[in-house]
């Protein structure tokens, strides 16, 4: 018998792969080299750089972006998307060189929402159960049991009831708060949990809300929202709950009202100036709680998985899932 022939060659030819596509990263480069290698992993075909990077800057398509500059979008004329690196967009709105006919994205993951409202419950519970009297009478040595009050007799006041505050409300009623919500529309509110709307619902929420979180999008209409106005309008020995943009409180309009008993406390996230000063008053109050913008966050994953997405839907013809409506600002 003949012998068998030998195992067909490889020809060498190459597979096709995906046409790169080349995106910018705008912003500081501590924070925007970080999704180089998320990009890589999770949608390989998209070849992120920083500015000085970008041999062709006519190739790039797409823009990465938090708080970029004043004119660092004038050097890409092909943009087809621009996406922050979180829910954010008022610092990429600020860009006078952004263009006005790219689509402009922000993260919207699932899991961004429920970190958000892991977050701020914790927050609710702190005040709520007098947790921070019972670590000053830890640092005593002072053994006291306090009153309680049931979570259904806490009014809770939530000013945002976007994709976030929904998450931040489905956590509150499970724990039965009593809980009404301020937003620009009334809609898409949970079921029994009552809507307020325009400047007089924004009025009498304020006067229902033993705790006020606030979670809105940062607008023209929303800047300086936590004023001393807002703060009168609550039950004495309020408490506040910031997660929104640190643009929406006047800082000393909360010190005053704190200090003259209007509030009881407050817990803040986000702040006009950050890094927070070091001389600021707020890092010396007792009755505030810092934390350093930290509420929630995108991973770098899951942006460069929202980026893919919203490009392979462009590519279809169809627009982000998140796209930002720079009318409304968010």
């Amino acid at each position: 018998m003949p012998p068998n022939p030998p195992p067909a060659r490889s020809t060498g030819a190459p597979r096709d792969e995906p046409r790169p596509i080349h995106g910018v990263l705008l912003g500081s480069p501590e924070i925007m080299t970080t999704y180089i290698a998320a990009f890589e992993q999770v949608a390989p075909q998209c070849r992120l750089a920083l500015p000085d990077a970008v041999t062709e800057p006519e190739s790039v398509t797409f823009a990465l972006a938090w708080d970029p500059g004043p004119d660092d979008f004038r050097a890409y004329p092909n943009l087809r998307l621009v996406s922050s690196i979180a829910a954010g967009v008022n610092g990429i709105l600020a860009s006078p060189s952004l263009p006005s006919d790219v689509p402009l994205m922000r993260i919207a993951g699932e899991s961004q929402a429920q970190m958000m409202a892991g977050f701020v419950t914790w927050h609710v519970l702190w005040h709520h159960r007098r947790f921070g009297d019972y670590l000053s009478h830890q640092r005593q040595r002072h053994w006291e049991r306090l009153p309680k009050r049931d979570a259904a007799d806490v009014r809770v006041g939530l000013l945002g009831a976007g994709r976030m505050g929904g998450a931040v409300a489905r956590a509150l009623v499970a724990l039965d708060y009593d809980l009404a919500i301020y937003s620009r529309s009334g809609r898409n509110l949970p079921a029994g949990v009552e809507g307020f709307t325009g400047e007089a619902g924004l009025e009498r929420l304020a006067a229902r809300s033993d705790i006020l979180i606030n979670l809105l999008p940062l607008t023209a209409q929303t800047r300086g929202i936590l004023n001393a106005t807002l703060f009168s309008r609550l039950p004495a020995g309020a408490v506040l709950i910031h997660v929104g943009r640190g643009e929406h409180l006047i800082e000393d309009d909360l010190l005053v009202a704190l200090d003259s008993g209007r509030l009881s406390a407050a817990s803040l996230d986000v702040f006009a100036v950050e890094p927070l000063p070091p001389g600021h008053a707020f890092w010396r109050h007792e009755r505030i709680l810092v934390t350093p913008h930290d509420a929630c966050d995108s991973t770098p994953s899951q942006v460069a998985q929202e980026v893919a997405a919203a490009l392979r839907d462009l590519d279809a013809g169809r627009q982000p899932a998140s796209q930002v409506d720079r009318q409304a600002g968010y």
